[in-house]
């Protein structure tokens, strides 16, 4: 027989409770759920519901949960999702949505360009729901602290949508590397082919909005400025001020690996070796076409410092010597030299393989790490049981790596021989032009 939830079982089902929320906490809960088994769907909805809100759309439908509503300012790129879940109701604004369904939902997964995560997801986490944000969690470093703050006093179940946080390949690299079974790591390599859109370029040409888009909203916090076809909907990643270039599309799905197995931390210094540039005024509206960017970690307890090297576009790994002859350094992934091996993956949580000559003596350690249910099932687990760390990719750990992330975007929009240091208490860098990029600064009737 299913037992119908009191009041507090509700809260723990939603992971909110009333000493994280005060009194206002039951205002904001989800009315249809109060006599609801705890085995009853989760109601999700969708803030970008195209491209890679259609992904996280399927990832909850697979999962076994709701899709409830969906929303996009872009018609067009969302008919896929539409149409596949016709019973969802649709809108083009998601606050429309919020105001209309904040009653029936649970959750809100936002899948909109860089600049939008923040504004949407602290709209959905200001009435008490948990969210999902796509990576890089924001555009800018205060973005992401002002999100973790406002989702942990709420006691909120958070996760940001770097799905190779979930991994095998992650939890053995993780075992491989603290077990030792390596050696001691003092040097890591970090490559992605991106960018597939382009970069080093000024604005286009304005061009007419078309009618199945409400380029204000696309715009939101933005600069107000003319739509362009070339722009949105997908070669936004490639401006300043709607995306993060190359490392912020990717570094979610690389850097996010020694830095957890390594346990790095922040970076105290940035150095930037290349940020090619050839086209005459990009530098004030797109990123860098090709980086090579230098990350300095400190020592850890017994463990060295850490110098970790990005590069991306037109510049590779180089082959460490001892490396097997036949093997290539990967085109998306890390290469980690280890006093004993030399060992490298793929992109999110790509399968780790040893790759020098003597590779025969290595022995993989014991499976130590918890394996995950799955990314998607994390979260919504979380949210079931009240315990936002049961989401692997919560936001006390996607934001130290999106800051990373963001620390190396910064350095590269400023160009080669940009050096900079980082104090996380004071959020500064001790590079004046580097500061001004740190905090967000939204256009007039835009605030978190």
């Amino acid at each position: 027989m299913t037992q119908k939830l009191t009041n507090l079982s509700r809260r723990k089902f939603l992971g909110t409770g009333a000493a994280g929320a005060g009194a206002a906490t039951l205002n904001i809960l989800p009315s249809h759920v109060w006599a609801q088994s705890p085995n009853e769907k989760i109601n999700v909805a969708f803030i970008g519901s195209g491209g890679r809100g259609a992904a996280n759309i399927g990832g909850t439908a697979n999962a076994g949960e709701m899709v409830y509503a969906l929303c996009d300012v872009d018609q067009r790129r969302a008919a896929g999702s539409v149409k596949k879940y016709p019973k969802a109701n649709f809108y083009a604004d998601w606050r429309e949505m919020l105001d209309k369904e904040g009653d029936k939902i649970d959750a809100v997964a936002v899948s909109t360009p860089d600049h939008l995560h923040a504004v949407a997801a602290m709209d959905a986490i200001k009435l008490g729901k948990h969210v999902y944000v796509e990576k890089p969690l924001t555009l800018t470093i205060s973005e992401a602290r002002a999100l973790r703050k406002e989702a942990n006093d709420r006691k909120l179940c958070t996760q940001m949508g770097n799905t190779g946080h979930a991994a095998e390949g992650a939890r053995l690299t993780n075992e491989w590397i603290k077990s030792g079974s390596i050696g001691t790591v003092e040097e890591v390599h970090c490559r992605t082919n991106r960018p597939i859109w382009p970069q080093d370029l000024v604005r286009p040409a304005a061009e007419e909005v078309p009618p199945w888009m409400n380029w204000d909203l696309w715009l939101g916090p933005a600069p107000d400025k003319p739509y362009s076809s070339k722009i949105a909907p997908f070669n936004w990643r490639g401006y300043l001020d709607y995306g993060t270039g190359a490392l912020g599309d990717m570094g979610a799905h690389i850097i996010d690996h020694p830095v957890w197995a390594l346990g790095l931390g922040l970076p105290e210094k940035i150095e930037v070796e290349k940020a090619d540039r050839k086209t005459s005024g990009s530098e004030k509206d797109s990123h860098p076409g090709s980086c090579i960017i230098h990350y300095y970690f400190a020592a850890r307890g017994d463990q060295p410092p850490v110098k970790l090297t990005w590069y991306d576009g037109q510049y590779k790994i180089p082959k460490a010597e001892g490396m097997l002859s036949d093997k290539n350094t990967p085109g998306n992934g890390c290469v980690y030299l280890g006093s004993k091996h030399i060992m490298q993956h793929g992109s999110h949580g790509g399968r780790p393989e040893i790759v020098d000559t003597n590779r025969a003596e290595f022995k993989a350690p014991d499976k130590t790490e918890e394996r995950s249910p799955g990314h998607y099932k994390e979260w919504f687990a979380a949210i079931r049981e009240g315990k936002p760390a049961m989401a692997k990719s919560n936001f006390d750990v996607a934001v130290p790596l999106t800051e990373t992330l963001l620390l190396g975007v910064i350095g590269s929009v400023l160009g080669p021989g940009t050096k900079f240091s980082w104090d996380p208490k004071k959020m500064t860098t001790g590079n004046a032009d580097a500061d001004q990029l740190v905090n967000h600064n939204y256009r007039d009737a835009w605030s978190l």
